[in-house]
């Protein structure tokens, strides 16, 4: 597995472990799919897909798999019928939480502070505010 995240990532490029860090958990969606395994706790790909509407079935899946080959996710699946298949966070996911909870805190007061002063600027999910036009 971890030749797997070898070649995804171009370890090259990287000079230091910030570097590391960003490339295993960048882009839009590894952070919004960790955080939601992390604060509500396993989910199905269906739950997952409820809880993110913006993002594609394909994006989802190429997202779950990164996460599940860089060990922050576990898929585990059901010899079902219907086939069931859930994720949830690994060890190295769950130390992630309190970098994600200080980014949501971060980003909450710096919106807070300096993006939605202007009274015609609305918080996302707000009433009006273009994220809950969406």
């Amino acid at each position: 597995m971890a030749s797997e995240v070898r070649e995804r990532i171009d370890l090259k490029s990287i000079n230091c472990e910030k570097e590391l860090t960003l490339a295993v958990i960048g882009g839009k969606w590894k952070l919004i799919i960790l955080w939601h395994l992390g604060l509500e706790g396993t989910k199905r790909f269906s739950e997952l897909k409820k809880l993110i509407p913006n993002i594609t079935q394909k994006m989802l899946t190429n997202q779950l798999r990164e996460l599940e080959e860089d060990q922050l996710v576990y898929r585990k699946v059901y010899a079902e019928v219907p086939p069931r298949v859930e994720y949830s966070m690994t060890e190295y996911g769950e130390s992630l939480m309190p970098v994600l909870k200080a980014m949501y805190n971060w980003g909450k007061e710096y919106g807070e502070k300096v993006i939605w002063t202007d009274e015609h600027v609305q918080q996302p999910g707000t009433v009006g505010s273009v994220e809950a036009a969406k």
